[in-house]
């Protein structure tokens, strides 16, 4: 049986995708015979072009996603050369997984109070040195230029980044490597540049890709911090789609192929900008130079992620302290009070939607740990190496969500599959579980296999010995896999939006909501309790394993 649970998951994540992309094709051509449409046409191309603004929003969109994707990845390389091995790597290393379990409406929440004309920071500098008696008169959160919309899905892709490059980085004896640079005499920063950094990148390429495809198509934090009137082209396109006018459905499928243009041209730009650094940076790599810029390189990347670290938690800072404040005028730096009116208030509402996450959650990671633990034991005892195959398991995040998502609507509506709670959590757990597989993989190939070996010599059978002696040795990294499985199910927005038809509602799409509405209190307890529920499951995942005494050293190879 273990050999199709494979197959099952190449299945599981290729048939949705492009089912939802041949279903979003034919409209997007004027053919979808339940809406009127009969024969193939360019009218929905030429209603989408008289759109005014709409080039503004392809231009943000390309920009923001390149420019987001490009300093993450600057500021997670410039961390790991200058502070490989320092108690700086160590202590921000523990802070990686928390940060990316914390939603991405959350951050933007937490972002937008941090950097509003009258948010914690205008504060902190007020009324001195800034002489600001009253918020200043600037449009800081959704700037036209999606300048904020930048730096706040740059505070949410570098610890992802940070995380796929130091799970990669054990596979390049990177040790080892910088040993034997420095004993050269080349300084620690410049060293990492030039023996990890080119053989890293290929291991990170396609998450790099992934965060490229997702910032140029995010929805969520696009509508709490993005440009308005103009909107992003993600944003319109949700717009269109949910429109009473039925018949915009044409326009906004020809947008979502629009869209999937927008992110193929984001790739080719960024890779074609690789071929460029890269026959730009021989010269450098080879030029023998050991110290010049070290100190500069080893100040820039000290500083970088730590900034981008102490933004994403002065963010939640900020999410706690609105929702409690009482009274609060500026440029006060603290409420005058603190209250709990804003959570009593929310209580009531907040039951339904915590139910209806934690279920889509729970089932939607069961379901794709289930599959990703039995694909990884039949990889094991087959001795297989699916290398080849891993850009399938990126699939769902390569392609927009905006571009399938609403097909696959379209698609299960064919076969008499309505929007409900149950196809809100298959579509869950699509993007579920290549998170899980790559937060697992490695542990599970680490493994030493003479445990199994000695077990099976013992005369114990290789399935008993999968339950008796893998599965508590790898508690630990199973858990956290798990962990963040429930914490990106938390997050999804776009998924449940579409596939639920906006009658199954989470915390997510609570939050979302409320952001249109501006205020800041309501908004604040929301999204405060959306970034600590992913924060439990971690919590569990690290406490559990200990109270139960699971093995913590001698399992890997």
């Amino acid at each position: 049986m273990l050999r199709y649970v494979p197959i099952l998951m190449i299945a599981l994540l290729v048939i949705p995708v492009t089912a939802g992309l041949g279903m979003v094709m034919l409209p997007a051509f004027g053919y979808l015979p339940v809406l009127g449409g009969e024969q193939l046409s360019l009218a929905p191309w030429q209603a989408l072009f008289s759109q005014p603004g709409l080039w503004r929003s392809v231009a943000v969109s390309f920009s923001s996603g390149l420019a987001s994707t490009a300093l993450a990845l600057l500021v997670v390389v410039l961390f790991l050369a200058a502070s490989q091995g320092t108690w700086l790597d160590r202590s921000l290393r523990r802070l990686v997984s928390p940060l990316l379990a914390i939603p991405h409406a959350a951050v933007a929440f937490g972002f937008a109070f941090l950097i509003a004309p009258s948010g914690l920071m205008a504060r902190l500098i007020s009324p001195w040195p800034s002489g600001w008696q009253s918020p200043p008169d600037a449009l800081i959160v959704n700037d036209p230029w999606g300048l904020a919309l930048t730096f706040g899905l740059v505070l949410k892709e570098a610890p992802f980044l940070l995380l796929m490059s130091l799970a990669a980085l054990p596979q390049l004896q990177a040790d080892k490597r910088l040993q034997l640079a420095r004993s050269l005499g080349y300084a620690p920063a410049i060293a990492w540049l030039k023996v990890i950094l080119p053989s890293l990148y290929p291991l990170i390429r396609l998450p790099v890709y992934a965060v490229i495809a997702y910032a140029t198509s995010v929805v969520d934090m696009a509508l709490i911090l993005g440009p308005r009137l103009p909107s992003t082209l993600s944003v319109s396109i949700l717009g269109w789609f949910n429109d009473p006018d039925i018949t915009r459905r044409f326009m906004a499928s020809a947008a979502a192929v629009l869209q999937l243009g927008v992110t193929l041209a984001a790739l080719i730009s960024w890779w074609l900008l690789e071929q460029l650094i890269c026959r730009c940076s021989r010269h450098w790599l080879t030029n023998g130079s050991r110290r010049r810029g070290a100190a500069t390189l080893t100040v820039a990347g000290r500083g970088s992620l730590a900034l981008t670290s102490l933004s994403a938690l002065a963010a939640l800072v900020g999410l706690a302290l609105f929702s409690v404040a009482g009274f609060w005028r500026f440029p006060e730096f603290l409420p005058q009070s603190l209250v709990l009116d804003h959570w009593q208030r929310s209580a009531p509402m907040l039951a339904a939607p915590l139910v209806t996450t934690g279920v889509i959650a729970l089932v939607a990671t069961g379901l794709a740990t289930l599959l990703v633990v039995a694909a990884l034991e039949n990889e094991q005892r087959q001795h297989l190496h699916p290398r080849r195959a891993l850009w399938l398991l990126y699939l769902p995040l390569l392609v927009p969500q905006i571009a399938f998502l609403f097909g696959l609507v379209v698609a299960a509506e064919q076969i008499g599959v309505r929007p409900q709670l149950s196809l809100v959590i298959a579509g869950h757990a699509l993007f579920v579980l290549p998170y899980v597989y790559l937060s697992l993989g490695e542990s599970y190939r680490r493994l030493d296999p003479r445990w199994l070996q000695i077990a099976q010599s013992l005369g114990v059978s290789r399935n008993r010995a999968f339950w008796k002696v893998r599965l508590p040795l790898l508690l630990a990294p199973l858990l956290t896999a798990v962990a963040v499985g429930l914490a990106v199910s938390i997050g999804q927005y776009l998924p449940t939006q579409l596939l639920g038809a906006g009658r199954v509602t989470t915390v997510t799409t609570e939050a979302v909501a409320l952001a249109s509405g501006g205020n800041r209190r309501l908004i604040g307890v929301w999204a405060l309790v959306q970034a600590g529920l992913p924060l439990i499951g971690f919590i569990i995942a690290l406490t559990l394993p200990r109270w139960l005494g699971a093995p913590q050293r001698g399992s890997a190879r």
